[in-house]
């Protein structure tokens, strides 16, 4: 009976600046170091027991004597460090060409086309926090009816409006609309609706945000094995990171708490040989795009504390994995993702010896581990590192 696997990315969670990070301005970006030494200490059991504490220097978390998991370190090989590459990658996607970005603002031709579609002008349109552009134009969007526009460091296209104002299914008509038009050299990689409400001066946005990205170009980790009849559960955002494909279930979660609800209920749930993907996204969009490292720190603390419950329903066989899709480092002046090695820890249940996986240059190694442990031929530019996870 082949096992199962639980592969959770912790979004926005790097361990140390990538060979490459200077390029992308991320020099020096550590996001659990740097949020362990600003906070004084960040104790976290579990995870250092299958190995975090040899990733990178985490005060509260020293390395392991005898790690319970196999533990390395991942750096991409893609162009471009936001969630749409990351996961792609992981699932055996490599992204060559980057994703256009706007720092200056969406351009005329971008704009008026879509302004045209809605039937109305749009405010904002510069690179900036979407939070930071509630307070700003909120009430000016309430009194027009005109949604904000807005961009990152990220190939986004962000379209914000007051549920009252512009009811969420208008939104996201509007958002599909957009997505149409962005093609060609403004090919952006997501464009994302996000609602909020309140009044002025309290305005919060809403869990009802939804990305559409750009369909992945080629099969991913998760159409060969849906292909081939595995049970493919996607949690969080996956549906939207793949466009739906590849997916027998859906559980659109929209919090950290609401995902390893999910998880709890697949690990008694899921069937032989499926494979359940979860996203974790609160540690990008609450606390590292925020700059909120207490929140930021607590969110791993809890996270390490529900795994303590979680590994031990662990089947027989099952794979267990923990990665990231990139960094988000809350300690920085940026407030956008950090190009930063992720973590790799690793488990086979009922297997308790550790294994060093060192840096490994490319993510799709987990697409190939996945698959191997799944006794499927493809590697999808990987190199598997399961034989490491065997007993010896």
């Amino acid at each position: 009976m082949l096992g199962r696997v639980f592969l959770i990315v912790l979004d926005g969670v790097g361990v140390g600046e990538a060979p490459d990070a200077a390029a992308y301005g991320d020099a020096g970006s550590d996001s659990v170091g740097n949020t362990a030494r600003a906070v004084g200490a960040l104790e976290l059991p579990v995870l250092g027991s299958l190995g975090l504490g040899h990733l990178t220097a985490i005060p509260g978390t020293p390395p392991a004597a005898h790690p319970a998991g196999a533990h390395g370190r991942l750096a991409s090989v893609s162009a471009g460090k936001d969630s749409t590459t990351g996961h792609w990658e992981l699932c055996g996607i490599v992204t060559a060409q980057p994703f256009p970005t706007y720092p200056q603002g969406f351009p005329a031709a971008v704009l008026e086309p879509f302004e045209r579609a809605i039937g109305r002008g749009v405010l904002g349109n510069r690179a900036a926090s979407g939070t930071v552009l509630l307070d700003e134009l909120g009430d000016e969007h309430v009194r027009s009816g005109r949604p904000i526009v807005y961009t990152s460091a990220d190939s986004v296209f962000q379209l914000a409006a007051h549920e009252e104002v512009v009811p969420v299914e208008e939104l996201y008509r509007w958002c599909a609309l957009a997505r149409e038009q962005l093609v060609g050299e403004h090919r952006v990689g997501r464009v994302i609706a996000r609602p909020f409400t309140g009044a002025s001066g309290s305005y919060q946005r809403t869990p009802r945000r939804r990305d559409f990205t750009v369909p992945p170009p080629a099969p991913s980790l998760l159409d060969l094995l849906h292909d081939a009849g595995h049970t493919v559960v996607g949690i969080g955002k996956i549906d939207d990171l793949f466009s739906g494909r590849g997916l027998a279930i859906t559980d659109h979660t929209t919090t950290n708490a609401a995902g390893m609800a999910a998880l709890q209920h697949w690990v008694q749930e899921a069937p032989s040989g499926s494979l359940v993907l979860a996203n974790l996204n609160d540690f990008d969009t609450l606390w590292g795009h925020r700059n909120d490292v207490a929140g930021y720190a607590e969110g791993l603390r809890h996270f390490d504390a529900w795994l303590a419950d979680f590994l031990p329903a662990l089947r027989s066989g099952d794979l267990f994995l923990v990665t990231a899709d990139h960094g988000n480092d809350p300690t920085t002046p940026s407030t956008d993702h950090s190009r930063e090695y992720v973590p790799l820890l690793a488990q086979r249940a009922q297997h308790a010896e550790g294994a060093a996986l060192g840096d490994r240059r490319g993510y799709m190694d987990v697409a190939a581990t996945v698959l191997e442990h799944l006794q499927r031929p493809e590697r999808l530019g990987g190199h598997s590192f399961l034989p490491a996870l065997e007993s010896p």
